[in-house]
C-alpha cells in the first residue's frame, strides 16, 4: 500500500523568501529542505514536465512555455493537452506498481487529457460573439458543479492579468482541500502561483515580494493542515526562482532591422509572418527560441544575436545538446539573457502599427510571453484603468469589449523580476522541501523529483 502525498508547486519559492513563510517553513523542520537544480529554460512547463516525467526537455519535449509548431505554420503558448508531454509520466510509473493508484491534479500545467482520477484547470468561456468569462474546466465534469457550488466561480482575472493577485491561489488550495476531503486521492498534484507576480512586478528584493509570501503562507496554511490530518507526506518545491531585472531586449526588432524577420498587414496593424520569416524569435522570459529557416543562415543569425546587448549565450545545436534542450521542437538557435535582462515579443517599429491583441491580455495570440500584461499601462495608468471600466461596464450588459489596458514601452514599465536562466545563486534558485526526513539529502536534480516521489510513496526500493 502506497504513502499519500501532496506535492505543492509554490512558484518562484526561493530560500530568501522561506523567511516570511514560517508555516510552510516548518515541513522543512519536521522534514528537510534542499536545493533543488532547475532545467534550461527554467520556465513553468517545461520544469513542471520535467518533475513528472525525470527526463530534461530533449526527452518530454516541451521546450518553453511555448514554441513554433513547424507542422502549423504557428507560435503557440500556453497550450493545455497532456499528450504534447512525452515520456512516462509520475502516476504511470506509480500504477506499474500499484495499478489502483489514485491522481488529482489541481492546476498544474498540460492538464487536459491526462490520465488521472481528477483535473481541475483555468478554462475561459469563450461566447460566440467573442466575450471572454472566467471558468475551470474538471474531469469528471461533475467535479465542476461541487467546487464552484461551493468556492465560488474560479477567479480566472486574478490568475493572470493586471488584477493578479492571491484569490486564484486561495481559490486553487480550497478546491485541493475539497478533494483531499472528498477523495483521498494518493497523489494530489496543486499549483500555487501567487508568487509569480509581485516579484515580476516589483522585483524579488522588494517589500512587496516578502508581503505577498507572508499572504500566501497563511493562504497555505489549511492545505498544509488537510495533508496532516490525512498523515500525507507534503512536498513543496518550484520550478525557479525570480531575479531581479531593469532592461528589456527587443530581438524580434534587431531581426526585422536586419530583413530576416518579415510582417503582414491588416487593416492596419502589422503581424507576424512566420512563413516566409527568415528568422524570428519565440521570447519567454530569460529565453528566446530564435526559428531560421534556411540552415545556411543560423551563423549569421548567432552572429547577429550575440552582438545584441543584454545576450549572455547564443545556443546552436552543439550548445543546446550541453544543456538538455536539443529536441526538434526547439528553435535553431537559443537565446539566454544576461542576468539583468529579458526578452521581448516585440516585433513592430512603430507603436501605432501594433495589433490590436498587443494592448490586451491576450496570451494566445501574441507570439512569445508578455509581462506587461501584469500591469495598468505605466505610462497612462489612470486612463487605463478608466478603460478598464468602461469595458467592464458593456461586459455586464452582455455586449463585446476590449480590455486595452496594457502598455507597449518595455523600456518604461517596471518589469522588475524575470526568470528562465539557471540560477547563479541557490539562496535565488528553486528549493525542495518534504516532511519526511527519511529522504534527505542536500540537493536534488530536477530530473530526480519523479523517482523522489516514487520512493517517499513507497513505490520505489531506490533512492533518485
Amino acid at each position: 500500500m502506497s504513502r499519500r502525498l501532496v506535492v505543492i508547486d509554490v512558484v518562484g519559492l526561493t530560500p530568501r523568501l522561506l523567511a516570511h513563510m514560517p508555516r510552510l517553513r516548518a515541513v522543512a523542520e519536521a522534514g528537510f529542505a534542499a536545493e533543488l537544480g532547475t532545467v534550461l529554460p527554467a520556465v513553468t512547463c517545461s520544469v513542471q514536465s520535467t518533475f513528472l516525467t525525470g527526463q530534461p526537455p530533449a526527452g518530454h519535449g516541451i521546450v518553453g512555455n511555448g514554441w513554433y509548431f513547424r507542422d502549423l505554420g504557428e507560435v503557440l503558448l500556453w497550450r493545455q493537452h497532456n499528450a504534447l508531454v512525452g515520456g512516462e509520466k509520475l502516476w504511470q510509473a506509480a500504477r506499474r506498481v500499484e495499478p489502483g493508484y489514485r491522481v488529482a491534479n489541481v492546476c498544474w500545467w498540460y492538464a487536459m487529457g491526462a490520465d488521472v482520477d481528477w483535473t481541475v484547470t483555468p478554462r475561459p468561456i469563450y461566447h460566440a460573439d467573442g466575450r471572454k468569462e472566467p471558468d475551470c474546466w474538471t474531469d469528471p465534469p461533475e467535479l465542476h458543479d461541487v467546487l464552484t457550488g461551493a468556492l465560488g466561480t474560479f477567479p480566472l482575472f486574478t490568475y493572470w492579468g493586471p488584477g493578479a493577485g492571491l484569490p486564484s491561489s486561495r481559490w486553487i488550495c480550497r478546491a485541493a482541500e475539497r478533494i483531499l476531503a472528498d477523495h483521498a486521492p494518493d497523489l494530489t498534484l496543486v499549483y500555487v502561483p501567487h508568487l509569480d507576480y509581485d516579484l515580476q512586478r516589483f522585483g524579488p528584493s522588494s517589500p512587496e515580494a516578502a508581503a505577498a509570501a507572508a499572504e500566501l503562507d497563511a493562504v497555505l496554511a489549511p492545505l498544509l493542515d488537510a495533508a496532516a490530518e490525512r498523515d500525507a507526506t507534503v512536498v513543496a518545491l518550484s520550478e525557479y526562482g525570480i531575479t531581479d531585472v531593469s532592461r528589456p531586449v527587443d530581438v524580434n526588432r534587431l531581426l526585422r532591422a536586419e530583413g530576416l524577420l518579415r510582417v503582414y498587414t491588416q487593416a492596419g496593424m502589422e503581424y507576424l509572418d512566420p512563413w516566409t520569416s527568415r528568422a524570428f524569435a519565440v521570447a519567454d522570459h530569460q529565453v528566446a527560441h530564435v526559428y531560421v529557416k534556411d540552415p545556411a543562415d543560423v551563423p549569421a543569425v548567432a552572429k547577429l544575436c550575440a552582438g545584441l546587448p543584454g545576450v549572455a549565450e547564443v545556443l546552436d545545436a552543439a550548445g543546446q545538446t550541453g544543456y538538455g534542450l536539443d529536441h526538434e521542437r526547439s528553435g535553431e538557435l537559443v537565446l539566454v539573457a544576461e542576468p539583468d535582462a529579458w526578452f521581448t515579443y516585440y516585433y513592430w517599429l512603430d507603436d501605432a502599427r501594433a495589433p490590436d491583441f498587443a494592448r490586451l491580455v491576450e496570451i494566445h495570440r501574441k507570439p512569445g510571453y508578455d509581462p506587461a500584461e501584469l500591469f495598468f499601462d505605466p505610462a497612462a495608468p489612470g486612463a487605463a484603468k478608466r478603460r478598464a471600466a468602461v469595458a467592464l461596464a458593456r461586459k455586464k450588459l452582455g455586449l463585446r469589449y476590449l480590455m486595452s489596458v496594457v502598455g507597449l514601452d518595455a523600456g518604461a514599465r517596471a518589469v522588475r523580476g524575470s526568470h528562465g536562466r539557471l540560477p547563479a545563486d541557490p539562496a535565488d534558485g528553486p528549493v525542495l522541501l518534504c516532511s519526511d526526513p527519511s529522504a534527505a539529502r542536500d540537493r536534488f536534480a530536477a530530473t530526480e523529483v519523479k523517482a523522489l516521489l516514487l520512493q517517499l510513496a513507497g513505490l520505489a526500493s531506490e533512492a533518485p
